[in-house]
């Protein structure tokens, strides 16, 4: 049986600063990076193959070196594991993971160490899936609810959700997960671009970009908000006139907002029928989340991307704090804790909508999204999942987002795996600091000498949008 042999943990980082790709009120400049893992094994997968898990966590730039260097003390506790064994029992997988009391101490289940943590376990997910000859969507829709509760991390949830009403959940869709793979097939799982908006854009570009959105079959816009009240009127007034009353617009302000002053200026906002603002204000802030959301109804409230873990989706949504829940598969620990948020949002009939805005995350989203309505929910109402067009060039699986007929979605994933891997000269050219890119700007070898950014050689740019 093959074993893991040996794991290499990279510093991934594209320069999207250069292009704004990613901008936002609070994060104005990121470089869209991943602490990128690879699990190797002596082993060879059912295409024969040389056997490996990829795996990674997203985040924009300075620091990602500190979640590489946590990734590469929680990878090597796997070296010498069994794959087969890995694949019967992911949930004890899971469970040795999180059970370094000392490396605990850091987070606990929260910052860098939950970010290395999902990155090593996203990298798990992916080679017993790969193992399996599989899709991981596949894979965790093909098992019995019995076996998705044995995975998930039901810890410190039984006031909210027990046992039984897991398994519950799921037995009530076990019968028709065929028929919705089929339907899926056809159609795909639904879409919404993020692509458009980002807050660096100037108007002329924003217009374009929202038109292409249009004519791509998009029928949800999300546009990024929050730096100026002002702007923000205009910016919007754009978008409506370019997607008409029919589509719908989210607003997302990044969490730049007090409570008060998140009330205050959606109601501004409210003009242009937002579907949902989401991040208003710190997203630690349960209890904000929830007067906010009780001030600006109609429009919805939506959050996630920054809850450290499955307790916080448990509080947000006991306090009846969100109408969306945004998991984060590069946040949360992985399919474990996934699962265990899907359940908890079934339980409170609160409709997923993974947030995606970042290098991987599409490409992982997909399954998770996929996972939910074929095995958990059962249901596409006010599902939509995020999708920017930015950096899938460099995975051998991207993802892939088409006009079915319905509107844009994301198709299927027929590749084993989790989508994850990287194309090797990627990670070449990329990785931080000593790749091609990077030692070959000047600005670069100056910012990787000092841990802080100049202005960049805009020549030696990708091209981008």
């Amino acid at each position: 049986m093959p074993q893991i042999t040996a794991v290499t943990v990279e510093d991934v980082r594209f320069p999207t600063s250069l292009t704004a790709d990613g901008s936002d009120a609070m994060n104005k400049d990121g470089d869209y990076s991943a602490a990128y893992v690879v699990l190797h094994t002596d082993g060879v997968d059912p295409l024969g193959e040389p056997l490996a898990g990829h795996g990674l966590t997203f985040t924009i730039g300075r620091g990602n070196d500190i979640v590489v260097a946590a990734a590469v003390h929680q990878a090597r506790r796997l070296v010498g594991r069994d794959v087969h064994a890995m694949a019967a029992d992911m949930g004890g997988v899971y469970r040795h993971l999180t059970s370094d009391s000392q490396l605990r101490w850091l987070g606990p289940e929260k910052g860098v160490v939950h970010l290395s943590l999902a990155a090593v376990l996203n990298a798990s997910w992916d080679l017993v899936a790969r193992h399996a000859g599989k899709p991981l969507w596949r894979l965790l829709t093909e098992m019995s609810p019995e076996q998705l509760v044995d995975i998930a991390d039901l810890r410190y949830l039984s006031d909210a959700l027990t046992r039984a009403e897991a398994l519950e959940i799921l037995h009530r869709k076990a019968d028709t997960r065929a028929d919705r793979v089929a339907e899926l097939a056809r159609t795909g799982y639904p879409a919404y671009t993020t692509s458009a908006g980002w807050l660096g854009y100037d108007d002329d570009k924003l217009r374009r970009l929202c038109q292409e959105a249009v004519d791509a079959g998009y029928g949800h816009v999300k546009l990024k908000v929050g730096g100026d009240l002002d702007d923000d009127i205009r910016r919007c007034a754009i978008v409506r006139e370019i997607i008409g009353p029919q589509r719908s617009l989210m607003i997302d302000a990044n969490q730049v907002w007090d409570v008060g002053q998140a009330v205050e200026w959606v109601r501004a906002l409210a003009r242009f029928e937002p579907l949902w603002i989401e991040e208003p204000t710190s997203p630690d802030d349960i209890l904000g989340h929830a007067a906010v959301r009780r001030a600006v109804a109609p429009v919805g409230v939506a959050t996630g991307e920054h809850c450290h873990n499955r307790v916080m989706f448990k509080q947000l949504f006991q306090a009846g704090a969100v109408d969306f829940c945004q998991l984060d598969t590069g946040r949360l620990a992985s399919i474990n804790e996934i699962v265990a948020v899907l359940l908890l949002a079934a339980k409170f009939d609160v409709p997923v909508c993974p947030h995606a805005g970042g290098v991987g995350l599409c490409e992982m989203v997909q399954h998770v999204s996929v996972l939910d309505y074929v095995a958990v929910s059962g249901d596409l109402r006010n599902r939509v999942t995020e999708y920017v067009d930015h950096l899938h060039e460099h995975f051998t699986d991207p993802c892939l987002v088409r006009d079915t007929g319905s509107g844009s979605a994301y198709l299927l994933p027929a590749r084993p795996g989790y989508s994850t891997q990287m194309r090797p000269e990627s990670v070449e050219r990329y990785r931080f600091p000593d790749g091609s890119y990077w030692a070959g700007s000047a600005s670069a070898r100056a910012a990787a000498a000092t841990g802080s950014y100049p202005a960049w050689d805009a020549s030696a740019a990708p091209a981008g949008r």
